[in-house]
């Protein structure tokens, strides 16, 4: 086994060890054996929902609690995770502590129920080097392969899908969102910017996710869009940084500079000046803007944009 996962095995076991040792004060009570996944090695399963304590999966912001896991239980001290960007399973150093508590990839998790159909665990909350037992704001359910296809007789995709509470619930941002837009939200399909003018290239900045450095998360994607965008032939060279709200028709509405000017109003008062007429201009006529959507529906939503202008070569 690699040093790196050999060093990150010994690190959630003694995280693990001092939890456990601290939740040991008071009366002497018999140990709990710790949690074995003998019974579904080698199974491989999918997460079909990943929801809150209230039963939904997206929250007051959009941030959406995606079921993407695939996991395998590969010996007793390693864990496969998928990677679709790799397009297959990884290792992991798994760790496993009393209680039905276990880690893997820097997640804590507490097991509720296991067979060799369902998986039913709680993402317990960390901070540092200590977790909360007895919280978890988050509980994952994965089926197997087998059960899916066999059993269910369906698709993992369509297991997935948002449930109609998720639904009703988004409905009801989307309709606050876009009564007034300083209520927009995270679009799950972010706001997509279309050039119609060749001297206008825009690019969205893409997470570049790594599971062999844990670094697996593409949230920033949608709920932090940020563009690049560079003008050729412009009046002159100029480069603004600003946050916008891109409304459900498309329209683009200024929000704030996303640079300091250390007290300097006047600065600050031109900079804003400037760079919406910038948004007003070649922004709204050199491009096609396409609003974001969550759940098919259209809504406001911000975005962040940098925009570099560049004269033509004399």
């Amino acid at each position: 086994m690699p040093v790196i996962y050999q060093k990150a095995i010994k690190r959630s076991i003694l995280i693990l060890t001092a939890i456990f040792s601290l939740t040991a004060c008071g009366p002497k009570k018999k140990d709990k054996p710790k949690i074995s996944f003998k019974s579904v090695e080698g199974i491989t399963f999918l997460e079909v929902s990943r929801k809150q304590n209230n039963g939904l999966s997206f929250n007051e912001y959009g941030f959406h609690l995606m079921p993407d896991w695939r996991l395998r239980f590969v010996s007793a001290d390693s864990a496969a995770l998928y990677s679709p960007v790799k397009g297959k399973f990884f290792n992991f150093p798994l760790a496993l502590g009393t209680d039905s508590v276990f880690n893997i990839a820097h997640a804590f998790l507490k097991m509720k129920k296991m067979s060799k159909d369902s998986l039913v665990f709680l993402l317990l909350e960390a901070q540092g080097d200590s977790i909360n037992l007895n919280k978890s704001r988050v509980t994952m359910r994965l089926y197997s392969e087998d059960y899916i296809k066999n059993k269910l007789r369906t698709d993992v995709s369509v297991l997935q899908r948002a449930s109609k509470q998720d639904s009703v619930y988004v409905r009801g941002l989307v309709a606050k969102a876009n009564s007034d837009i300083k209520k927009a939200f995270a679009a799950s399909q972010p706001v997509q910017m279309i050039s119609t003018n060749p001297n206008l290239v825009v690019n969205q900045r893409k997470a570049k996710p790594s599971l062999i450095d844990n670094k697996y998360s593409t949230d920033d994607d949608y709920l932090n869009p940020v563009y690049d965008i560079v003008i050729h032939k412009a009046y002159q060279n100029f480069d603004y940084s600003f946050k916008a709200t891109v409304d459900s028709v498309g329209v683009w509405h200024y929000d704030k500079p996303l640079v300091g000017f250390l007290g300097d109003d006047a600065a600050e008062k031109n900079f804003i000046k400037v760079s919406t007429g910038i948004m007003n201009t070649y922004l709204k006529l050199f491009m096609k803007t396409i609003p974001g959507q969550t759940l098919g529906m259209a809504h406001a939503s911000t975005v962040a944009v940098n925009v570099k202008g560049i004269v033509a070569a004399k």
